[in-house]
């Protein structure tokens, strides 16, 4: 049975999509079947995937609204063994849409369903914000990974973060774990890179991810590319850094 991660952080700017992208094809690479799932209107990680968003018909706005199922959006990418259920603008109109339903919450829980079985992971990149599609995210996945940039105001809103997933986990996901905090756009040189890790790790040990990504030319460069960090530029420190995040996911998954 898949195992459903949700990379959410209601701040922008902090490496939600970067680290969905690179995880799920970091995880594809170890030889685990993924889907990654675009739940963000902006819709940079079905680009960020080489998809041409402009000609997406069938996407994360049809299965919230069950007009369609998910197999029906799967797309296939460039990156090996990762599948794409991809976003489009007309997403920004969902939490409109969905405000009167009965369940709103669960739609894309109920949609998953189907095909849960078929992924040994499932990753859905969350939009920057708390409203109704993070919720569906949240409401749908087995766990979450909170990217936190290590820069100053990093810890600023992660309490309020923490604050949603924990009524999430007391209304709508008693089950919803908590993958781990991950440190990114670490930057060695910089004397508040170094204060942030030694912050967050003090104040939440355990929760904290071993590994750290660092800040790295390369991964800011392969999105316009359409590819992956791991198709981009497999030598680079960004996809040193994924990999071993993806192997990090992988134990302590098979535990």
């Amino acid at each position: 049975m898949g195992k459903i991660i949700a990379i959410a952080n209601q701040k922008g700017g902090v490496g939600k999509t970067t680290t969905s992208v690179n995880l799920a094809a970091s995880l594809g690479v170890l030889e685990k079947k993924v889907l990654l799932i675009d739940a963000d209107p902006q819709a940079n990680a079905s680009s960020g995937l080489g998809i041409d968003v402009e000609s997406v018909e069938i996407g994360t706005y049809q299965i919230l609204e069950h007009s369609h199922t998910p197999k029906e959006a799967i797309i296939k990418c460039s990156a090996i063994n990762v599948d794409v259920i991809p976003s489009h603008i007309d997403l920004v109109a969902i939490e409109i849409e969905l405000v009167d339903k009965e369940n709103r919450e669960y739609m894309l829980k109920l949609a998953l369903e189907s095909i849960k079985d078929d992924y040994d992971y499932i990753i859905i990149d969350c939009a920057p914000s708390l409203g109704l599609l993070t919720l569906n995210a949240l409401t749908a996945a087995d766990s979450v990974i909170i990217p936190i940039q290590c820069e100053y105001f990093a810890l600023e809103g992660l309490g309020k973060l923490l604050n949603t997933i924990k009524s999430i986990q007391k209304i709508h996901n008693p089950d919803l774990d908590i993958e781990g905090l991950l440190l990114t756009m670490f930057d060695s040189r910089l004397r508040l890179s170094n204060q942030v890790v030694e912050e967050v790790q003090k104040h939440f040990n355990d929760m904290v991810f071993d590994t750290i990504i660092q800040r790295n030319v390369k991964l800011s460069e392969a999105p316009s590319f359409g590819e992956s960090i791991i198709n981009y530029d497999a030598t680079s420190k960004g996809a040193t850094n994924y990999l071993h995040l993806a192997q990090e996911v992988i134990k302590k998954n098979s535990k």
